[in-house]
C-alpha cells in the first residue's frame, strides 16, 4: 500500500521544468462615464417693432392733441421691443419711454429725438408748442451710438429738412434701429430719402457691428407695392406694412413672422403698425 501511495503521489507531481498554471484573466474594466453635453443655446426671443406717426406739430391738418397719450397707451398694452415714431415733438419721447418703463421694468428703456431742420433758418425745425420736431426711437433695452443728420436730398420748396435717427440696441445677438419720415411732396426725394437710409447708413451700421441686423420702421411717404419701394430698400429685406406709406423693413438675419395695424381711434392720421420679427440663420 505505501508503495502504490508513493507511486500516485510521484504522478500528481509537475514534472520538473513544467510551468505553473496561468492566473485567471482580470475582470474587464467599466465602461467610461459619457462626457457631459453643452445644451445648445435657447433661441434668441422675437423683436417686436411698433411704428407710429404722431402728427403732432400742431400745424399739419391731422393734428389733435391726443395721439401722444393714444400712443402710450398702446406701448403699455404691447410692451414693444422697439418703437420707432415719426411727426413727433421732443417731449413726446420721453412719455413713451416713461410708458415702456412701466410694463418693463428694469430694462433700460431709453428714448432718443432727431430734429428735422428748417431749411429758412438752418436750427431744428419747431413745433407749434415751441418745442422740436422730428423723429425718435424708444427702446425696451438701453441704446447708443448709431447715428443721425439730414438727408442730402431735399425738397427744395418743403422747409422742413428731413432727416434719420438710427441706434445700437444692446441686446444679444446684437441688433440696430432706424427711422426716418420721408418728404410727402415729391416721389423722387422721397425714393431718395429711403435709398440713402438703406444704401449708404444701414450699411455703414451694419459694417460697424459686424454685420448685425437693422430694422427700420418709418413713414416712407411710398406705397405699400412697386419697383420703387423695393428698389430703394436694403437688399434681402424683409417688410411689412400697413397698406399704405408705413413699413417696417429688415435686413438679412430677421424675417418678419407676424404684423397687424392698431386703431389709434382718430388721434392721428395713421394707425400703429406692429411687426414681430424673428431671427435667422443669415
Amino acid at each position: 500500500m505505501g508503495c502504490l501511495a508513493l507511486l500516485l503521489a510521484g504522478c500528481a507531481a509537475p514534472a520538473a521544468g513544467s510551468d505553473p498554471p496561468a492566473p485567471p484573466a482580470p475582470p474587464p474594466a467599466p465602461a467610461a462615464a459619457p462626457l457631459p453635453t453643452t445644451p445648445p443655446p435657447p433661441p434668441a426671443p422675437p423683436v417686436r417693432v411698433l411704428q407710429l406717426n404722431l402728427c403732432s406739430s400742431g400745424i399739419a391738418g391731422c393734428y389733435t392733441g391726443r395721439a401722444t397719450a393714444e400712443a402710450a397707451a398702446v406701448v403699455r398694452a404691447e410692451a414693444p421691443d422697439l418703437v420707432t415714431v415719426n411727426e413727433a415733438c421732443e417731449d413726446d419721447l420721453a412719455v413713451l419711454r416713461d410708458a415702456l418703463a412701466e410694463v418693463a421694468p428694469g430694462d433700460g428703456a431709453t428714448a432718443s429725438f432727431q430734429a428735422a431742420r428748417d431749411a429758412r433758418t438752418g436750427e431744428g425745425y419747431r413745433c407749434l408748442n415751441g418745442r422740436q420736431y422730428g423723429i425718435g426711437l424708444v427702446t425696451r433695452a438701453p441704446s447708443a451710438g448709431g447715428s443721425q443728420g439730414i438727408h442730402p436730398v431735399q425738397d427744395p420748396a418743403d422747409p422742413e429738412e428731413r432727416a434719420w435717427l438710427c441706434r445700437d440696441v444692446a441686446v444679444a445677438p446684437a441688433l440696430a434701429v432706424c427711422t426716418t419720415h420721408s418728404a410727402y411732396s415729391l416721389r423722387e426725394v422721397a425714393e431718395g430719402q429711403c435709398r440713402h437710409l438703406s444704401r449708404t447708413v444701414v450699411p455703414e451700421l451694419r459694417a460697424r457691428s459686424g454685420g448685425a441686423p437693422v430694422v427700420i420702421g418709418a413713414d416712407l411717404n411710398l406705397g405699400a407695392d412697386g419697383p420703387p419701394l423695393d428698389a430703394c430698400l436694403p437688399p434681402g429685406h424683409t417688410r411689412a406694412g400697413d397698406g399704405d406709406v408705413q413699413h417696417v423693413v429688415a435686413t438679412t438675419g430677421l424675417v418678419v413672422t407676424d404684423s397687424r395695424t392698431i386703431d389709434l381711434r382718430g388721434s392721428t392720421d395713421r394707425p400703429g403698425l406692429l411687426v414681430t420679427l424673428e431671427r435667422t440663420a443669415g
